[in-house]
């Protein structure tokens, strides 16, 4: 059954205690939801729950300290969130890493951190959870949070958080009818500039990954990437993932800036392609 409203209604959200997830949890907790924010960073966790009416004591927000690479650890926090809610209505999978360096220094500590979190961290929340999610009978939705340089030619320094983010919007489009034969509507979240902590990569990247890494600098010099005004509003994008969500919506693209170079790459692809009598 499609989510129409999120009244009583429980959603685990990873990376919610910043940026993005933040915004999304805000949303809808204001609608009635029931949150679960899941997050690496026990200090991001600790200023998020200040945020809520009653903080820590909130009755409709909770949270849990989680690395989505970890699957046992995911398999738990699944096992509490049946326990505790008889299972999820809502999979947000939010977190992400920016990794960014010259693609021809990076290494495979690089890579396995990129592809690790990005494209690892949403398989393993889809293996934990939908299997409760279809289980329980309630209907859902899921929602993976992709980007628009998964959409768009991007320069070198991009590869790797490109190549995770297009896989998880390949994913989520080629999962949509499989999904819906379970009651369960999936939206793909395709964000560019907003407000959020992405350029800490450095800060959560693991010890055993951080040796052999070919971006140690370009890291240091991402961390001190000053955020634009002009960038989106968290909150913001948590509204349009809420509306999105009760529209069903497969697509939820923050931003227009990139609509020309979207149709470019589409068109250039069209051009490539033979014409075939034989038609799918």
């Amino acid at each position: 059954m499609a989510v129409t409203d999120f009244e009583g209604r429980t959603a685990f959200i990873t990376g919610g205690a910043s940026g993005i997830g933040l915004g999304i949890a805000k949303s809808l907790e204001a609608r009635g939801a029931r949150i679960v924010i899941a997050d690496l960073r026990p200090d991001h966790i600790e200023t998020a729950l200040k945020q809520f009416s009653g903080g820590a004591q909130s009755n409709s927000v909770s949270a849990i300290e989680i690395d989505v690479t970890n699957r046992e650890a995911y398999a738990a926090a699944a096992e509490k969130m049946q326990a505790d809610f008889g299972g999820i209505d809502i999979l947000i999978n939010n977190a992400g890493v920016g990794v960014e360096g010259p693609v021809l220094e990076a290494r495979y500590a690089d890579w396995d951190f990129g592809l690790g979190v990005n494209l690892g961290g949403v398989v393993n929340g889809l293996q934990c959870f939908l299997p409760q999610m279809i289980g329980h009978g309630r209907g859902g939705h899921v929602v993976n949070t992709s980007s628009l340089a998964a959409a768009v030619m991007m320069p070198e320094q991009f590869v790797i958080y490109s190549a995770g983010k297009a896989a998880v919007l390949n994913m989520s489009e080629n999962m949509r009818e499989a999904l819906a034969g379970k009651g369960i509507g999936i939206s793909v979240l395709v964000p560019a500039f907003t407000k959020s902590n992405i350029h800490e990569a450095a800060q959560n990247r693991p010890a055993h990954l951080r040796e052999g890494s070919g971006f140690t600098e370009s890291e240091k010099a991402l961390s001190e990437r000053e955020i634009g005004d002009e960038w989106m509003e968290p909150d913001e994008v948590g509204e349009m993932v809420a509306n999105g969500i009760l529209n069903n919506d497969l697509y939820i693209i923050t931003h227009g800036q990139f609509k020309n170079r979207m149709r470019e790459r589409a068109e250039a692809m069209l051009a490539a392609t033979p014409d075939s009598d034989f038609q799918f």
